[in-house]
């Protein structure tokens, strides 16, 4: 893992950086946040702090507001999305590159050094990004699986998350975040920007540290719904132009979720069309074949992750668990997308249900 650049005459000729944060109600995260900034190994007076707040009942604003030299933008969009406070965010500034960072989130201190120091020596790349990690991954399954699923290998990449390092050349270019978007807005924007002819480069150093509080079920099968439309949305504005990202992911919700449901729905039919013996032994079958389609990474595929995750037996069975039924709700949103398209009814943020949260409670 890279460290830190140890020479004083070279900060000294760092370039300032806009800090990005956005949040709804994020009173009990923002101010660590912010602080994680300010005590960063960067110049201070190269380092401005921006929060975009996007309707807050909360006290987050009066948080914001009372730490010194931080710019607070008040927003009240009737449904907030993260693409309105990103854009609000880096437009406001002047800073020639940008820090983006979720309310919920701890930058590390050497973080800026690093992402700066990438992008001189990469003047093709437009966004850095690096590690993701957990505060709390032992306080839930799902906290351990965000842990586990946030990165990537180090090197280029296709895309970024909502903490990344942006040169304000390549937002003006791409035009900045989708602002309808209610999930995949960051990945629908790194498209965008690699199209532009940029780079997006992954380096092998922490970046921040996440509290994704996901402590219940209906957490996870939320954002798991929520991922569903956000591929599929994703998908319909890039796939006109013929590319396939995000296709790959979409296709296999689709044949694996699709699939399931569809040999379970054959039975229906069957019990009407067929006599008891052949109705059950064609149940049997068509259960069967969509078990087999929809388990398909828990049956095989736990050595695979043994390997590329670097887990043992007993966790990689737990992961491929959610490979495999993780689908099922990505696949009602994927539904839901293209109903509310055809209704012209698209899933919307509501302020009063957006909020950050902490796995452990404060003392």
């Amino acid at each position: 893992m890279k460290t830190a650049i140890n020479n004083v005459s070279l900060m000294q000729h760092y370039p300032s950086i806009d800090f990005v944060i956005i949040g709804v109600n994020s009173a009990k995260t923002l101010k660590r946040c912010i602080e994680s900034i300010r005590q960063c190994d960067y110049p201070p007076e190269k380092i401005r702090v921006i929060y975009a707040d996007g309707g807050s009942t909360d006290h987050s604003v009066q948080i914001a507001g009372s730490i010194e030299n931080v710019t607070v933008l008040e927003l009240h969009p009737l449904h907030p999305t993260p693409g309105i406070g990103r854009n609000a965010g880096w437009r406001s500034g002047t800073s020639p590159f940008v820090q983006f960072l979720d309310s919920d989130t701890i930058l590390d201190q050497q973080w800026p050094q690093l992402a700066i120091q990438a992008m001189h020596n990469n003047t093709e790349t437009g966004a850095v990004r690096g590690y993701r990690r957990e505060i709390h991954p032992e306080q839930s399954f799902y906290n351990w699986l965000g842990d586990l699923e946030w990165n990537t290998r180090p090197g280029e990449c296709d895309s970024f998350g909502g903490d990344v390092l942006i040169r304000r050349t390549a937002l003006e270019q791409s035009g900045g975040y989708d602002e309808e978007l209610v999930g995949g807005e960051d990945p629908e924007l790194s498209w965008r920007i690699t199209q532009d002819g940029w780079k997006i480069l992954m380096l092998d150093a922490l970046m921040t540290r996440h509290d994704l509080a996901m402590l219940k079920t209906s957490q996870y099968l939320r954002r798991s719904y929520r991922s569903g439309y956000g591929f599929a949305a994703v998908q319909s504005r890039v796939g006109p132009t013929g590319s396939s990202f995000w296709k790959n992911e979409q296709r296999r919700i689709l044949i694996k979720g699709g699939g399931f449901i569809l040999f379970f729905m054959l039975c229906l039919p069957a019990a009407v069309l067929l006599n008891a013996i052949q109705t059950t032994l064609f149940c049997l079958v068509s259960l069967s074949a969509g078990t087999v389609l929809l388990l398909f990474p828990r049956l095989f595929k736990v050595r695979k992750f043994m390997t590329e995750h670097h887990l043992d037996r007993e966790n990689a069975k737990k992961y491929a668990w959610h490979c495999s039924l993780v689908v099922l709700p990505q696949l009602f949103g994927i539904m839901r997308f293209y109903a509310g398209r055809f209704f012209n009814k698209p899933l919307q943020n509501k302020r009063n249900k957006l909020q950050t949260g902490l796995s452990t409670p404060t003392p």
